[in-house]
């Protein structure tokens, strides 16, 4: 219970730990983001690390000059497209283990459909998804279970961890140090907690809608 509370509390204050971590670790603190990003988008067991407001908070450092944004930029793009292709690997060379082991509830027509998603929205699929909290740790997994073509998913991995390392860490950049954002940053956090989630839940919604309509 104590480890779930001090969790929380890292995450509605992560730009003061940040801070403080900076001063302790140094140089050292670029590695821990990138094992951060790194495990977020790489481990399927790890969802639960911060994506979206670790970004927005460590874009506000840059902009006090206590990190580097070019620096920021480059290595934690390079965690997120690595991250995607572990994960997608795994799912494309274990996923028959998984399928196997679970066959009754994995089944193989769901698996064609899921094949046919990826190859028609995949590449859609793998950007959007990376705004997404726990979506963007499991869409590469899925992706390699359905056997959506690396060429593609390479391509657009590759577009959409740039695309949400730079807009999350420029929008730190650029906003995270106004006072306002600062004296509330932890309603800054649960707000863009909210706002990666509210895709989902929406289309939760419109799916659920669909189906009562049809019955």
């Amino acid at each position: 219970m104590e480890f779930i509370v001090a969790a929380i509390d890292v995450v509605l204050h992560l730009e003061r730990y940040l801070d403080a971590w900076s001063l302790q670790y140094g140089i050292w603190m670029y590695a821990i983001l990138f094992t951060v990003i790194f495990a977020e988008t790489g481990l399927v067991v790890t969802p639960f690390l911060p994506g979206d407001s670790l970004l927005f908070a460590v874009g506000a450092l840059a902009a006090r000059g206590t990190l580097s944004l070019p620096i920021i930029l480059v290595s934690l793009s390079v965690a997120a497209i690595a991250g995607d292709t572990l994960n997608y690997a795994v799912g494309r060379y274990l996923g028959h283990v998984v399928t196997r082991r679970f066959s009754r509830v994995v089944k193989r027509e769901y698996l064609q459909k899921t094949h046919e998603f990826y190859e028609k929205y995949g590449n859609k699929t793998i950007v959007l998804a990376r705004f997404v909290p726990i979506v963007r740790t499991l869409a590469p997994f899925v992706a390699g279970i359905a056997e959506m073509r690396y060429r593609d998913f390479a391509i657009f991995n590759v577009v959409g961890g740039i695309f949400w390392i730079s807009s999350m860490t420029l929008a730190g950049y650029a906003f995270g140090n106004l006072e306002v954002i600062r004296k509330h940053f932890s309603l800054v956090v649960i707000g863009i907690v909210l706002l990666s989630v509210m895709p989902m839940v929406i289309e939760y919604l419109r799916q659920r809608r669909k189906t009562k309509a049809a019955a």
